[in-house]
């Protein structure tokens, strides 16, 4: 198990994230970097149709190179007792049944894993391969599909539709969002490790190792103490690490196969097929205001892709009923089933997809109304409750994030309307638009292990991708005990730790600091009642009342009844203390609603020649209640920011509708946002603490770094050109043909 505390790599260095040196050293190991003796490679073959059944599999060729040691298939595998039968692998709800189907659902798909001792050995076998099918019509065009597919209510109606059908300002609009994949720079790779027949060892890229120890202890019918899941480092995730993946089984079903440790790294075109990707969507706003601009009504529609074997469902309207005060709210959605693997939970899922349409519509909105877009969107949030719950919001600060940023971006330099600025060849457009996220907390264990020196170290499961925890669970320890951080070590990732929840959905901090302020609470009270053998004060003392630091232990204030920690190990008898504690959410979550929340501003120039568009400034302002690391959390929002960069100008994966092929499945095929492409986003926080959501007062921000920011970009596109394009991404074909 790793440590992670401050290395400063010079003398007087500032601080910085705990896992840091470990990372720029190389000494931090990812799932694919571990050693284990004895182990070989595996290699996914896919197949080479869309749609069929598999008749033969051939492996001769393969099994005869020299290195090989089996190839599985699904006539040749060890059994895994989740999957024995088709009711099995229905109530598993695994998704796709790995090697334990003939059927094919789309191309690339795993219809067999070679195992040799090296990795070349694998993949060159793997090539040799290959399988007779029965084919039949696949269909990937969600284009040509969606419009048959009906859609059925989603959330809670109110009002009516017919109750603003004569409102006297209306959008009433499509948006289309392409195929989007999430492209961690780390691919998805597991290390299997049969210990022994009912105890399994794994190395593996994932978001949550508690979840992967339960999956897979259902699947192979053992306790799940018996299976250990190491995730110490993720190299990004952006929600492809949230679920247990098929190249996971099948890792697992070859070490069982061969009785080895196994090692199954993806590469980077199966990272296009296998991890999930945000599913192309189609949506269509109606909404409506009055001549004052209060919204009377919005009916929203949106349908996604999923595929045949899991019906996949992104949530595109919940946003819709969340932010504004709208009397009159409709929103349906449909899936529309293809010959593609499953779509997933990809960073801001759902709530991003919608709030591109719904900001857009609002967007428009407020040309016809002649009324500036930040002034609208004001005078129409529902700041004081849920608008479908009817619970008030616990904290809601969205109103000083739309006007912070507007300050930010000098939003009064904008002129009313579109297409007047220029500089040279360039359009110069301003655009906003908002985002919000429900801001959960689930439950959550830590522990803490103090040596007689006074150094301790928290631990917890969760696994920190990159997004602060295990630095912000420093901060909040400081905080609590007094101690330095210099002698504060952390500990995660790993399954044998205190359970914690998957490490997504903006809900990490949020779960983890309950648990971290209980277990300090927890450690003050122990000494505290080794203290009393010393000093009858600390009998009747409660946590608030102990003042731990580096040295020793003090009862309300420093030095006073001081005990230092040697004396207090030495006179009980101890090596070590240890505590646990978990916390989770409680009565709150039934009187309050919770969510975090941004305003995204943008500035950008648009080459009216070329339909070249560059982001000249962007600002995300972001109520994330209490920040506990003001570096993590900015680059949290930045980053989810350029993922929006990507969203409204680039990001695409082409599929070939003929043959049902991802087209440019690679890193120089798909387009995605570099720094080029990107200015230096200027990120601010609105810092109130949330006390109701969790002792530190934090709320999740990761999602909505992103949630708005793609349609605040389309929307300072229209103002730039006066052309109003709906459909993502906004590539310069599409400026110039508009």
């Amino acid at each position: 198990m790793r440590f992670f505390e401050n290395q400063p790599l010079v003398n007087n260095a500032p601080e910085g994230r705990v896992e840091g040196v470990a990372k720029v050293t190389g000494s931090g190991k990812y799932a694919a970097e571990y050693k284990v003796a004895n182990q070989c490679y595996a290699v996914l073959v896919g197949s080479t149709i869309a749609a069929g059944t598999i008749n033969r599999i051939h492996v001769e060729e393969a099994k005869e190179l020299a290195g090989v040691l089996d190839v599985i298939t699904h006539l040749h595998k060890p059994i895994v007792p989740g999957m024995a039968d088709a009711a099995k692998i229905k109530e598993s709800r695994f998704g796709l049944p790995i090697l334990h189907t003939d059927t094919v659902y789309f191309k690339g798909q795993p219809i067999a894993v070679v195992i040799a001792e090296t990795l070349e050995d694998a993949t060159y076998a793997a090539s040799l391969v290959w399988a007779e099918y029965t084919t039949r019509e696949a269909n990937v065009n969600f284009d040509q599909l969606h419009p048959g597919v009906a859609t059925k209510a989603d959330g809670k109606e109110r009002g009516s539709v017919s109750a603003w059908a004569d409102a006297p300002y209306k959008v009433d609009a499509s948006y289309n969002i392409q195929h989007e994949v999430h492209n961690p720079m780390e691919m998805h790779a597991t290390i299997a490790h049969w210990e022994s027949a009912d105890k399994l060892k794994l190395y593996d890229k994932n978001q949550g190792v508690n979840n992967v120890q339960r999956i897979f202890a259902k699947l192979w019918n053992i306790p799940p103490a018996n299976i250990e899941v190491i995730s110490e480092f993720v190299g990004g995730g952006f929600g492809s690490g949230l679920r247990v993946w098929p190249h996971a089984l099948a890792a697992i079903m070859a070490a069982r196969q061969v009785n080895r440790p196994v090692k199954l790294v993806l590469t980077r075109p199966q990272m296009f097929l296998l991890v999930g990707y945000r599913p192309q969507s189609w949506q269509q706003v109606q909404l409506g205001a009055d001549s004052n601009g209060r919204f009377t009504g919005i009916r929203h529609q949106a349908k996604h892709s999923t595929s045949l074997y899991e019906d996949f469902n992104d949530g595109i309207t919940r946003v819709t009923r969340m932010v504004y005060q709208i009397p009159n709210v409709k929103t349906e959605s449909a899936n529309v089933p293809l010959n593609l693997s499953t779509p997933t939970w990809m960073r801001g899922p759902g709530d991003c997809t919608g709030a591109f349409a719904v900001e857009s519509a609002i967007d428009e909105l407020s040309y016809q109304l002649k009324m500036d877009p930040v002034a609208l969107r004001l005078k129409n949030l529902a700041l004081t409750q849920h608008p479908e719950s009817g619970k008030p919001w616990s904290t809601n600060f969205l109103n000083e994030c739309i006007e912070k940023g507007a300050a930010m971006i000098h939003w009064q330099d904008r002129q009313p309307q579109p297409a007047q600025q220029k500089e040279g060849d360039w359009a110069i457009g301003y655009g906003m638009a908002t985002g919000m996220w429900n801001a959960g907390r689930g439950n959550a264990g830590a522990a803490i292990k103090m040596q007689p020196d006074g150094t301790i170290t928290v631990q917890t499961a969760m696994t920190d991708i990159g997004t602060g925890t295990g630095t912000a669970m420093q901060n909040i320890t400081h905080e609590q005990t007094g101690i330095t951080k210099s002698k504060i070590k952390i500990e995660l990732g790993h399954s044998t730790l205190p359970a914690a929840p998957s490490q997504g959905g903006s809900t990490g901090l949020s779960s983890i600091s309950g648990a971290v302020v209980a277990t300090c609470n927890a450690l003050k009270q122990k000494l505290a009642g080794y203290a009393a053998t010393q000093e009858e004060v600390y009998k009747s003392a409660a946590p608030a009342d102990i003042l731990l630091s580096d040295t020793g232990i003090s009862y309300q204030t420093h030095n006073h009844h001081f005990i230092s920690y040697n004396s207090l190990f030495e006179k009980n008898h101890l090596t070590e203390v240890e505590v646990e504690a978990s916390a989770g959410p409680g009565a709150e979550r039934q009187q309050y609603a919770f969510c975090s929340s941004a305003a995204h501003f943008c500035r950008v120039k648009v080459n009216i020649k070329t339909g070249k568009v560059k982001i000249d400034k962007m600002v995300a302002v972001v109520d994330g209640g209490r920040i506990v690391n003001e570096k993590a959390a900015a680059n949290q929002v930045s980053g989810a920011a350029v993922g929006g960069i990507g969203m409204a100008l680039m990001e695409e994966q082409a599929v070939d509708h003929r043959y049902a092929s991802l087209v440019g499945n690679d890193l120089a095929g798909y387009h995605f946002a570099v720094n080029a492409d990107a200015p230096i986003i200027e990120v601010a926080f609105i810092n109130k603490p949330d006390t109701n959501s969790n002792p530190s007062g934090a709320k999740g921000l990761g999602e909505v770094g992103i949630i708005g920011s793609a349609a605040a970009i389309a929307n300072a596109i229209y103002h730039a050109t006066g052309k109003r394009l709906r459909n993502l991404p906004v590539t310069p074909d599409k400026i110039l043909l508009a």
